[in-house]
């Protein structure tokens, strides 16, 4: 059985797929033998059949892992690490082409957006945290004369990765980037929907010329492969991106081993609230675009709209006449805003989720239906009426689909954008900057958001209050996530105790 296969482009253009699961620099078949296919969204048809990872490949994966960690890659300077990086930066930049298709096709995104944003974003945050290689740095600390002491900033060993669909590569990126940085070795699951990207780039880090064993790249279910890097017993620390309650269960089985380190980043249903005194064509925009940018597929996106009272009416109008705008389309198409959703389980989820709004009263302003008869594609939908205990205000729904209320008050408003057991991330518009301050002081979510909405970046911390995580992803605060603090305390000389 070949372990690359053509995959040719909707719109032009073709790539040689690799298949097979990436061990120390090479493609190789699952122990097991089993396949799984990936899906076109837009088609509802399979793309590939991958390589199906499972517990013995894991197994194979995190002892590649070990044996570099121990091996050469721990002899591997800093400096060094950095120009790893930055040469598998270039080649994706190099490819980038090839990755936003191929993005585009295993995912549903718009092909402009992931040429636009995923893949330099992805390219982007290897390079800041190549940068950060040779700046990772203990303290000396004067605690006697006859002592000296000082502190390490360790690699903490074998790091299982488990990434989410919605961002594909970009979740990649953000998860090697400080694991290498640091001096970390990985072992990798990609998300069994969209793992094309993520296996692509394994011939890259190859080119790249990294150590075997260094990166490694996994394809499989999460019940099987991503259950089995949780518990395992050599895996050091587990980093993972996706729902609350898949969360849950990284964390029992990460307790129930060896009780390894854990970063999570979950889920969120994040407020976004407008004032009376706003810009409302700029907040209309950006209220439009933080619920349904990548398809409202994203774990901060804006689904609770909040708006002051005073200009309720006005706001609605204007936000139902923009979200029917938003062209839903083919993802090839070069003026396609929203493709479908990612899978049949995540289209049959959110419609679900559309009836039970239905059901409890609330009234859909535009949208709430499937967007024509192929692939996973379903209407901008907005609902008014709705209470702080329907579901749909409660529960992540993950697509397209927002529900908008009124506020009286800034202390109304705190407590609406607080009344969530999540908390990853809230938005305020406002033209008072007192305001802005006082209520993104006030809201208990990761990022706050003034006038703009998803605006991410690999500088700034990203993570969540409460429900939504452990940790945080990017900016110098994820290098806490992948080492480890050592005291070295030295007795000079002097007078001995007792």
């Amino acid at each position: 059985m070949s372990l690359t296969q053509k995959i040719d482009f909707p719109g032009g253009g073709s790539v040689e797929q690799p298949l097979g699961i990436f061990i120390n620099n090479e493609y190789h078949k699952a122990v097991d033998g089993g396949t799984f296919e990936t899906i076109n969204p837009t088609t509802e048809k399979p793309i590939v059949a991958l390589q199906e990872a499972t517990e013995k490949d894991v197994d194979l994966a995190v002892a590649a892992a070990r044996k570099a960690f121990e091996g050469e890659w721990r002899a591997v300077i800093p400096e060094q690490r950095a120009k790893y990086l930055q040469k598998l930066a270039d080649l994706m930049e190099r490819d980038a082409e090839i990755l936003a298709k191929l993005e585009s096709l295993d995912n549903g995104k718009a092909v402009s957006m992931a040429a636009g944003a995923d893949i330099p974003m992805s390219i982007a945050c290897l390079r800041y945290y190549a940068g950060w290689s040779d700046k990772i740095e203990g303290r000396v600390m004067d605690t006697n004369p006859d002592t000296f002491a000082y502190t390490r900033a360790e690699p903490i060993g074998v790091c299982g990765q488990i990434i989410p669909w919605n961002f594909p590569l970009l979740m990649w990126s953000w998860k090697i980037g400080p694991a290498i940085a640091t001096g970390n070795v990985v072992v990798m699951k990609v998300a069994e929907q969209t793992p094309l990207t993520g296996l692509y780039c394994g011939k890259l880090i190859k080119e790249a010329g990294f150590p075997p064993g260094v990166i490694n790249i996994l394809a499989g279910y999460g019940k099987t492969a991503g259950a089995a890097i949780a518990a395992h017993m050599d895996v050091d620390k587990v980093a993972f991106t996706g729902s609350t309650i898949v969360g849950r269960s990284i964390m029992k089985a990460a307790a129930g081993s060896n009780l390894k380190k854990v970063t999570l980043e979950l889920g969120g249903k994040s407020p976004n609230i407008v004032f009376k005194d706003a810009d409302i064509e700029q907040a209309i925009s950006w209220v439009n675009f933080g619920i349904y940018m990548n398809h409202g597929q994203c774990c901060c996106a804006g689904s609770r709209i909040y708006v002051q009272e005073e200009i309720y009416d006005k706001f609605l109008e204007a936000f139902k006449a923009r979200a029917k705008k938003n062209v839903v389309g083919l993802p090839h198409e070069a003026n396609t805003f929203q493709g479908p959703q990612v899978s049949k389980v995540q289209f049959d989820r959110i419609m679900g989720y559309i009836d039970e709004g239905k059901k409890a009263g609330a009234k859909v302003e535009i949208g709430g239906e499937r967007h024509g008869n192929e692939g996973y594609f379903i209407q901008p939908t907005i609902f008014s009426g709705v209470s702080e205990d329907m579901k749909i205000m409660q529960e992540e729904i993950f697509g397209p689909v927002c529900s908008i209320a009124k506020f009286k008050t800034e202390e109304d408003a705190i407590k609406v954008g607080n009344h969530s057991t999540y908390g990853l991330a809230a938005a305020v518009h406002t033209t008072n900057i007192n305001t802005a301050i006082r209520v993104a002081n006030a809201l208990r979510a990761g990022t706050v958001w003034v006038n703009n909405y998803n605006m991410l970046h690999h500088q700034l911390p990203f993570g969540g209050y409460k429900e939504s995580g452990i940790g945080r992803e990017l900016g110098e605060a994820a290098l806490a996530n992948y080492t480890q603090t050592k005291t070295v305390n030295i007795r000079l000389g002097g007078a001995l105790f007792g």
